[in-house]
């Protein structure tokens, strides 16, 4: 109990010190409130920059395999893609095969796409992405609906005229009216509209929006576009299960299906490319773990410098007051009440510095920047916290430890 007592006690003399040299505690924490802001600000515009990144990409999915013909992960001096041109595209005889024979994926789904214009009466909407799905679609990508309903098994298998749109396209072709159950054209031919996506807003990047897209089942869309080599190419994808870290069970069973499929000999290499969409997002993180490592060298400077000022503050404080510090041992104070009353004066210093440019940082974080939206996170609190706490008690832990180790008989004489 006595401990708590002093300790408390030591609490209120630190915060006492701080007070009474008002002055000298606000340019001590300028150092400090400097290097966080340096280092929250970085990881705040860092981990805002790669949400955004990532979001735009988000139409690639989740734990997604595609088979392709060109590889996602070559570089570009070893990429031959004369060889990967002459390789088949996927074709929907390949997908019928795979959904029937595939157990290692959640679901599997064809898809083609191609940029077109939709048109309903005066109202036009060019540069739209069309795309034309099978029913399992939905079990591979996400399609969040703001309106209406996704398309049932019977309506695509019919190859049914309906149509789910996005929101910029509704906007434009019904302005301030309501788009489900009405009719657009595309390429000539009507489709009645029972679904609109929810709004995505614009991304940093020129990546495709659900707001600019518009689905068909797929036998519709190869009504007005012919898919293979010549023509749109279907592109087949498949979602791996949960429990199928890395996809490894679920690549070693499509290599081997469509393999099999296309007639290749054990001898023949792979005429096709399976693509992870992780693969994006891994490069992207790898970067702005660059990006993040150039945070911490720039505001360790700046921190490096507060630490330094605030010890130099410490050493004086010691030294006004060694005379108090002696009377206060001459009175039996222990040396931990001693050592307590300085460090928690650094800390204090430290951590008013480090929450002032939390906030400053908070406050910057409601300006927008294009597209770009600023988000302080949780995490990255914690952290400037931590690190303005580490940089308190290491700046102050010299200083104090020599305070409670003076002797009253020569701190007293010392005044």
């Amino acid at each position: 109990m006595l401990f708590f007592q002093l300790t408390w006690e030591s609490f209120r003399f630190a915060f006492s010190a701080l007070k009474a040299n008002i002055t000298r505690t606000i340019l001590s924490l300028l150092g400090v409130t400097i290097g966080i802001f340096a280092i929250i600000a970085v990881f705040t515009l860092v981990d805002s920059l790669e949400n955004n990144i990532k979001s735009s990409f988000s139409f690639l999915g989740t734990n997604v395999m595609r088979v392709d013909r060109f590889p996602f992960a070559s570089g570009p001096q070893d990429y031959p893609w004369w060889k990967y041109f002459r390789r088949p595209p996927g074709s929907l005889s390949e997908y019928k095969f795979l959904e029937e024979r595939l157990k290692s994926a959640q679901a599997v789904t064809i898809s083609a796409s191609a940029g077109t214009t939709v048109q309903a009466g005066s109202n036009a909407y060019q540069g739209m992405q069309l795309t034309g799905i099978e029913y399992s679609y939905q079990d591979v990508y996400e399609l969040p609906l703001e309106e209406g309903r996704y398309f049932l098994e019977s309506e695509i298998n019919a190859s049914r005229n309906l149509a789910i749109v996005g929101r910029k396209i509704a906007n434009t072709l019904y302005p301030n009216l309501p788009i489900l159950g009405k009719e657009i054209k595309i390429k000539g031919l009507k489709f009645t509209v029972i679904g609109v996506f929810e709004e995505e807003g614009e991304g940093l990047f020129d990546a495709p929006s659900k707001d600019e897209a518009c689905i068909i089942p797929y036998g519709a869309f190869t009504k007005m576009f012919y898919t293979g080599r010549n023509g749109v190419e279907p592109t087949i994808a498949a979602k791996g299960k949960e429990e199928d870290i890395g996809l490894v069970s679920l690549e070693n069973e499509l290599t081997g299906l469509i393999r099999a499929k296309r007639g290749l000999k054990p001898t023949q290499e792979d005429n096709f490319a399976l693509n992870k969409t992780e693969f994006v997002q891994n490069a992207i993180g790898s970067i702005f773990d660059v990006i993040s490592i150039a945070g911490w060298v720039i505001g360790g400077f700046s921190i490096l410098v507060g630490g330094f000022g605030i010890a130099n503050i410490m050493f004086v404080s010691v030294r006004e007051r060694t005379n108090i510090i002696g009377i206060q041992k001459s009175l039996g104070a222990k040396n931990y009440f001693i050592l307590f009353q300085f460090l928690f004066e650094a800390v204090f210093l430290s951590l008013i510095g480090g929450i002032t440019g939390i906030l400053i940082v908070f406050g910057l974080s409601f300006i927008q920047l294009g597209s770009l939206e600023l988000i302080l996170s949780f995490k990255n609190i914690i952290l400037g916290l931590g690190v303005s706490s580490i940089i308190g008690v290491v700046s102050g832990i010299v200083p104090a430890t020599l305070a409670a180790r003076m002797d009253p008989v020569e701190a007293i004489r010392t005044a």
